[in-house]
């Protein structure tokens, strides 16, 4: 049997345990053992199960994703989102659709601090859906602007998936945190021209609140000093040459941590519980990245990266065309598995035919995590869409899709328009890293 053969059961084997509900990481982890020794022997395939948990634990790469969940963790614990969300409320006073607005633009605003779009989800469901209820908005539009406003986490650096895409391509943090920042704020501005069309349909009888004019509007606006220094100084130093990615993290928590305590926000519970809140999803990253690893070793045994890069070849097909019959997959995955098991399943195969059509890596990484994050808020996988039922089990989830729908529309104008004009995520780190 060609290694090929084996590589394409392997494949096959792998979306049969996906779609039989088997953990991501469990099915990658045993499909690449299984595999390996299928090609290379048991023996050998133990040994890359033994030495693959010691060479992660050892990176110092890896080190940056739970920095930045406790920063995450640490800044919602202290308030940080809540206090967001009353700020940017106070800028749009007075205007029709402004609790909405600011219910998006609290969500942009925390995804700076967070990485995360379903911890920005999660928060922004306790939040805002009350507080947009009461406003007089529809459930449809509620959850469909907390699904689009959450999905802005995982975009706008710093970015999980963004670092675990860089670990696993070989590439640049900064120079991908760069490049994701003007498409992360085009992609608001996207959902909120969405919202805008939408916030002027007939089943919306909202109170607009009184404007609080000017004065009203830089108080708010001076409230939000403590998300405006802590991406600031953390992004931005990554930015500016201060600090590598792995010490702004660190810069970052540890700017969380000293606000909540100087304001008094961050009792020693919440404090205790940030860190658990860490350690459980750093292992949940750290199990699957792991297993992605012992998954590529065996997708590059099997020669299926090489060999359909010799069959796109043979295509002759003009470089935008393979783009676009590559978003389209993704986008048809995204209906049935959530986005780190996309990155971790398709880019050790994927990866190497986008560099041979003469893609820039950095470029293909902000398409894939706006792919991904596409796969978040469609049906029927999405998870922010799980998340918000999770928080408002009375709304039902056919009421969720319908209001996640018209904000599909942002992230695919955006996708359109990288794959036509890719100078708008490359001329950033071009103009800092030269």
């Amino acid at each position: 049997m060609s290694v090929q053969y084996i590589g394409v059961l392997g494949m096959l084997a792998l979306l049969v345990l996906i779609f039989a509900r088997v953990p991501v990481a469990i099915a990658m982890g045993l499909v690449g053992t299984v595999g390996y020794a299928a090609i290379s022997g048991f023996e050998k395939a133990f040994i890359v199960l033994g030495s693959t948990p010691f060479e992660m634990g050892s990176a110092y790469a890896l080190s940056v994703v739970p920095l930045f969940v406790l920063m995450g963790a640490l800044a919602s614990g202290a308030g940080i989102s809540g206090q967001l969300f009353s700020a940017v409320r106070s800028l749009f006073a007075g205007a029709r659709g402004g609790p909405a607005y600011a219910a998006l633009g609290a969500s942009a605003a925390f995804g700076a601090v967070c990485g995360s779009s379903l911890a920005v989800a999660a928060t922004m469901s306790r939040i805002a859906l009350p507080e947009l209820r009461q406003a007089g908005y529809s459930d449809k539009l509620i959850t469909g602007v907390i699904a689009a406003g959450g999905s802005l986490g995982i975009l706008i650096p710093p970015s999980i998936i963004l670092v675990i895409y860089a670990i696993i391509a070989e590439q640049s943090v900064q120079k991908l945190f760069a490049a994701a920042l003007f498409p992360s704020i085009l992609l608001t501005l996207f959902y909120g021209l969405v919202l805008a069309w939408l916030i002027h349909r007939k089943d919306n009888h909202e109170q607009i609140s009184p404007n609080v004019g000017w004065k009203g509007r830089w108080c708010a606006l001076l409230s939000m000093w403590e998300i405006i220094l802590l991406f600031g100084v953390s992004i931005g130093g990554i930015y500016a040459g201060w600090f590598s990615p792995t010490e702004s993290a660190a810069v970052g928590s540890f700017g969380a941590l000293l606000l909540g305590v100087v304001r008094r926000r961050l009792s020693f519970a919440r404090v205790h519980a940030a860190f658990v809140e860490t350690i459980l999803i750093s292992s949940m990253l750290f199990l699957v990245v792991m297993c992605a690893f012992i998954f590529s070793y065996f997708v590059v045994l099997t020669e299926l990266p090489h060999t359909l890069v010799e069959w796109t070849r043979g295509l002759n097909a003009s470089p935008a065309v393979v783009m676009l019959i590559l978003i389209l997959f993704y986008i048809v995955m995204g209906c049935f598995l959530d986005g780190i098991g996309m990155v971790l399943i398709t880019v050790p195969v994927f990866f190497p035919l986008v560099t041979e059509v003469g893609f820039d890596p950095v470029w293909f990484g902000v398409v894939l995590v706006l792919v991904v994050e596409l796969g978040l808020i469609h049906p029927p996988v999405g998870m922010n869409i799980f998340v918000i039922r999770a928080q408002a089990p009375e709304i039902p989830l056919s009421v969720i899709y319908r209001g996640v729908i018209p904000f599909l529309l942002a992230p695919i104008a955006l996708l359109l328009l990288l794959v036509a004009f890719p100078d708008i995520a490359l001329w950033f780190p071009t103009m800092l890293y030269r």
